[in-house]
């Protein structure tokens, strides 16, 4: 884009002063994945609605006008490396720092140059890697510098930054989701990375159609891990095919970390395949859990929790077979309780759903909480003594067991409260059924009314 190129803090970071910012990954002894990092926007790949045309942080970068921002997403996204393309492209000074290894020492000491720079008419693009990591104390050292232009903040995170970073930080800046690469995209950065030359392979090793499916397949949107297998392979052989790619993967290790967004968004696939009646999608996202190393009896308390807020009493069953599957479980162990999990998994899916007691339960707490303790009427109070009998505690309770089962017009709220009605029941499952008796005792054909 014709801009000037990036200055780094060498001084600071170990980088020869005379040389571009990349040079110093680009070393030949360099990893293929870091040889292989794209240098300008045209090169990125797998990130179009960021950085394609007519993207807005493209039209951000060719005006020079980059706001401080959050790059989010998967392993092997490109985070880093669209950070350092955003030295490249603009003309700030590029200072890389480790939120893992850098202190607040440290940060103050960057900050300052910062500012001395600021004071001389030029700008700085702070680079925080893994900036989840980022404690409250170098949060808090850095928002009025972020706050006050000093610098130009560019974070890099796999954890959902609404989480992990400061309000008040989230606030003065962008937050950019990067997405796992498509199937083409990393195609094409094989393919790239086994033609180039000086950068790449050069050509130096052949790759089947087969070979390069599998490499696609296995590396899981992460071009690092996709890079990485493919020097492994060239390092000993001239042709990679399908069972080479498949050996040097091994078992392949599932994106699933148990306290970030993997874990979470996972769950969620699980949680709403069973709302929405689809046993085989619940199945699938299931075993995705487990095999990528979850706790069954994480899986297990969803599921239990499942049955009463999606299920309820459309089948009450429900809730007894989760229950004893998990335990099944306890009483089996791994790997022979997956067929209670698979059961219960299916059963819950298929079951007729109702979250009616779910709302009314929610309906119920917001009056507790809106009115307080109001007081029992005194029909409804205990009278185990004399003196509460006098007090007129129990007076004129109607026992319904002496008029049938149900007495009618009896009410049993507070007074404030009286009429209100919070359990309204789907007509689903066996709670359709409960719907027409609750209608009926009550004269009232439309429990919804």
């Amino acid at each position: 884009m014709g801009l000037a190129r990036p200055r780094t803090e060498w001084q600071d970071w170990d980088m020869d002063p005379t040389g571009n910012l990349f040079d110093q990954v680009a070393a030949a002894d360099a990893p293929l994945a870091e040889r292989m990092r794209p240098r300008r926007l045209a090169e990125v790949e797998g990130q179009d609605a960021l950085v394609g045309e007519g993207a807005l942080l493209r039209r951000l970068i060719a005006a020079d006008r980059l706001p401080s921002l959050i790059l989010w997403g998967p392993p092997g996204t490109g985070k880093t490396t669209l950070a350092r393309v955003l030295a490249q492209e603009t003309s700030a000074t590029f200072i890389p720092f480790s939120a893992v290894l850098g202190g607040v020492p440290d940060l103050r000491k960057i900050l300052a140059a910062a500012k001395e720079r600021r004071r001389r008419g030029g700008r700085s693009l702070l680079f925080v890697d893994e900036i989840h990591r980022f404690n409250k104390a170098q949060q808090d050292a850095l928002l009025p510098h972020v706050e006050d232009g000093t610098v130009t903040l560019v974070g890099a995170t796999t954890e959902n930054p609404s989480f992990a970073v400061n309000g008040a930080l989230l606030s003065r800046g962008r937050v950019f989701r990067l997405e796992s690469l498509s199937d083409e995209a990393l195609t094409r950065v094989i393919q790239r990375a086994v033609a180039e030359p000086g950068r790449g392979l050069g050509g130096k090793v052949e790759i089947t159609d087969e070979g390069l499916e599998a490499l696609v397949a296995g590396a899981s949107g992460d071009a690092r891990r996709a890079l990485t297998t493919l020097e492994t392979l060239a390092a000993d052989r001239a042709t990679i095919d399908a069972e080479a790619v498949s050996q040097a993967y091994g078992t392949r290790t599932l994106l699933h970390d148990k306290s970030g967004d993997g874990h979470y968004d996972v769950v969620s696939a699980f949680i709403k395949s069973m709302r929405g009646t689809d046993p085989d999608a619940s199945l699938y996202w299931m075993f995705r859990l487990l095999d990528a190393g979850e706790d069954p009896r994480f899986v297990l308390r969803r599921m239990i929790i499942f049955a009463s807020e999606d299920i309820g009493n459309a089948d009450p069953r429900a809730l007894q077979l989760a229950v004893a599957a998990d335990q099944a479980f306890h009483r089996l162990g791994m790997p022979e309780a997956l067929h209670s999990l698979s059961q219960c998994c299916t059963y819950l899916a298929a079951a007729p759903k109702s979250n009616a007691t779910y709302d009314a339960f929610k309906a119920a707490r917001a009056d507790v909480e809106a009115h307080g303790a109001l007081p029992v009427p005194k029909k409804l109070r205990n009278a185990p003594t004399k003196l509460m009998k006098a007090e007129g505690h129990g007076d004129g309770y109607r026992y319904p067991h002496d008029e049938g089962g149900y007495a009618a017009g009896e009410t049993y709220f507070p007074e404030k409260l009286v009429g209100r009605r919070y359990y309204f029941p789907r007509d689903s499952g066996l709670e359709a059924r409960i719907a027409e008796r609750l209608a009926s005792l009550r004269g009232d054909r439309d429990p919804t009314d």
